[in-house]
Formats: structure tokens, C-alpha cells, sequence
């Protein structure tokens, strides 16, 4: 089965039949990263030789988010990012099912008979090694690879993915790298470019004056990313890429109480990009944020850091397919076909 007409599903009521009977990675898939695309190219190969559809069945909100609803949560991709990356690895579908403490109290065993042989009728299933599920995560790789064989559908568990130091590579990992403005170690282990999707609003236009116009977005809230200078690539929403030099941080010469702002200067580019909503992958921390004593200095460091940021951009190859298609290339927007209900009135 192609994905030309990759489906976006938030509600597994509403599952096409035309999805039924696939083989289906489940798992919370927070960042994408090169553990998650085993487990995810597992089930893409298994569906090619069953010649079946490749579905992907997580979680949002996520998990995390509903039990510990004080406490930040870091995502390292929003559901939307989630859904792209999963096209572009040549998935027919994403089912985005809607988490609640309802929802979380079913038994494992509800799981298995509501979900994944009731509305899903699975032929495989394809989970990390660390994949819990149902009431007080009762449900295990073991127990679902037991009720695999009693309802007849395989069940395949990956092991887990180490890097070359022999680490497990995870989202925590990863999000404790970015904290640290290392964006470079952070790609990889995702296998890609880490980005921010936000829409581009007004600012002070202080740039602007000392010639270097900037695209200016806000940073997700929940995220704490290193304020600091980077070599960055800017892809609008008509996926046209630039390259381009950003500050994330409260912009201490001008504004030291400032709300924590992404600025991009786009090389090669003039126009109005005001509400368009557009992606900024991050290739090379270029240095820390920092107070200077007088705009003219400010000025020589921006000429200084777009000299470093072209160099880094210029040097830079693609990690994988999924960065090829998000930072190489300019391909047509990902065309995500959604249920006719608005998704933020299903969570």
C-alpha cells in the first residue's frame, strides 16, 4: 500500500477499513529519534512483506502530560512534526489516540481486545523493548506478545539502540543535550536536525535598523533549549529553504528582561513572512548569548556569527532520508489529510 494518501486519524472510531488489517508500531514516539526509527522501519518492512498497510498508533497528549500535569514536560516534536517525520519514513497512517485518565485505566488486556483486535484487527505489532501499557502499565512486551498467540496476530520487540559509546539512546538523553545548546550530538541521535515549527510574529524590528531583518517566533514554552547563537536552515511553509544565522534567548544589549524569543536573519532572502508558520532546524551551536557594551559591537558579532554560520551550513551533509527530505531539499509541504473534525476539540 502507497502513503500518497497519508491519513492523519485522531479518533480510531473513525479508522478507514482500508487501514484495517496492517501491521501497526505502537509507542509514545517523542523526537523520532534513531531507536524510535527501528522500531518504526520494523514495521514498515514487516508491512511490505505482508503487503499491507504501515500504521502508527501513539499517544497525545502525551502520556506524561496527563499524570503529571505540573510538571514540564520538554517534547522534543509536537504531534504535527510527529505525523511529518512519519510520511516522510513512508507510513500509510498516524493514529494520534486521545489520552485521558479514562482512557488510561483500561486494563492491558481492554487494550489488546478493544484496540489493537477490535478497532485496529492487527496483523502485527511492533514495540520498543521498554513498552508498557494499560492500568498501572500491567500490559508488558511479554504479556502482549502472549496475547499475541492466543488472538492470532505476531508481535515483534525491538531491542534497544545504542550509540557508538554503547548508550541507550533516548528522549531524555536527547532533551538533556539540547538544554545544553548540543545540537550537533542531538542530530546524531535523532538522525536528523532538531526543529521548532512556531509562526513568525512581530518584533521590536531593532534588527531591521542595524541591518540584519529577522524572522522572529516563539519558542515552545515547555521546551528549555540553550539561549545561544546558531547556524540554522528556515523552511516556510511552501518548503523554500534559507540559510540563516538565529539568537534564542532575552537579547541582554537590548532588552534583559525580554521574553525568551527565536530571531532568525535569513541569508539571501527580503520579504514579509508576518503569520506564515515555518520550521527552523538547528546545525551548529556557534556561541553562548551575551551582553555587549554598545550596538556597534552587537553589530561586528551578528557579521561575525553569519560568517561562521555560512561556513557551518555549507560544510553541513544529510544525517538520513528524514534530514534530506527536512533540510536538504525543497520538496511540496507534506499534505496531511485530517478527519473533518478540528483536532484540538478531540483532546
Amino acid at each position: 500500500m502507497t502513503n500518497n494518501a497519508f491519513f492523519r486519524c485522531f479518533d480510531i472510531k473513525t479508522l478507514p477499513d482500508r487501514f484495517k488489517n496492517g501491521v501497526v508500531a505502537i509507542g509514545n514516539f517523542d523526537g523520532v529519534h534513531r531507536g524510535h526509527q527501528v522500531v518504526l522501519n520494523s514495521a514498515l518492512s514487516r508491512a511490505r512483506q505482508l503487503e499491507c498497510p504501515a500504521l502508527v498508533l501513539t499517544f497525545e497528549p502525551h502520556p506524561r502530560s496527563v499524570f503529571e500535569p505540573e510538571t514540564i514536560l520538554n517534547r522534543l516534536t509536537s504531534a504535527d512534526e510527529k505525523a511529518e517525520i512519519f510520511k516522510l519514513m513512508g507510513f500509510d497512517c498516524v493514529i494520534e489516540q486521545c489520552f485521558t485518565h479514562e482512557f488510561a485505566a483500561q486494563t492491558a488486556e481492554d487494550f489488546i481486545e478493544t484496540l489493537i483486535v477490535g478497532e485496529l484487527a492487527a496483523r502485527a505489532v511492533v514495540t520498543g523493548y521498554d513498552f508498557h501499557f494499560g492500568a498501572k502499565r500491567a500490559g508488558s512486551p511479554a504479556f502482549l506478545q502472549r496475547e499475541g498467540a492466543r488472538f492470532a496476530f505476531e508481535v515483534i520487540v525491538v531491542e534497544p539502540y545504542k550509540n557508538a559509546k554503547g548508550e541507550v539512546v533516548s528522549s531524555t538523553f536527547i532533551r538533556s543535550l539540547l538544554t545544553k545548546g548540543s545540537v550537533d550530538e542531538a542530530a546524531e541521535l535523532l538522525g536528523y536536525r532538531y526543529t521548532i515549527t512556531s509562526e513568525v510574529i512581530h518584533g521590536a524590528q531593532l534588527g531591521r535598523k542595524l541591518g540584519f531583518p529577522t524572522a522572529n517566533m516563539r519558542f515552545p514554552q515547555s521546551f528549555n533549549f540553550a539561549y545561544g547563537i546558531y547556524a540554522v536552515r528556515f523552511r516556510r511553509a511552501d518548503s523554500k529553504l534559507y540559510d540563516g544565522v538565529a539568537s534564542f534567548g532575552q537579547r541582554p544589549t537590548v532588552d534583559e528582561a525580554g521574553v525568551p524569543l527565536l530571531e532568525t536573519y535569513l541569508f539571501d532572502f527580503s520579504g514579509d513572512l508576518y503569520g506564515e508558520k515555518a520550521a527552523v532546524s538547528f546545525f551548529k551551536f556557534l556561541r553562548h548569548e551575551q551582553k555587549f557594551p554598545t550596538l556597534e559591537a552587537l553589530v561586528k558579532a551578528m557579521e561575525q556569527d553569519s560568517s561562521q554560520a555560512k561556513i557551518a551550513l555549507d560544510l553541513s551533509r544529510p544525517l538520513s532520508a528524514i534530514d534530506r527530505s527536512l533540510t536538504f531539499s525543497d520538496q511540496s509541504s507534506v499534505d496531511l489529510m485530517v478527519t473533518s473534525q478540528d483536532r484540538q476539540n478531540r483532546l
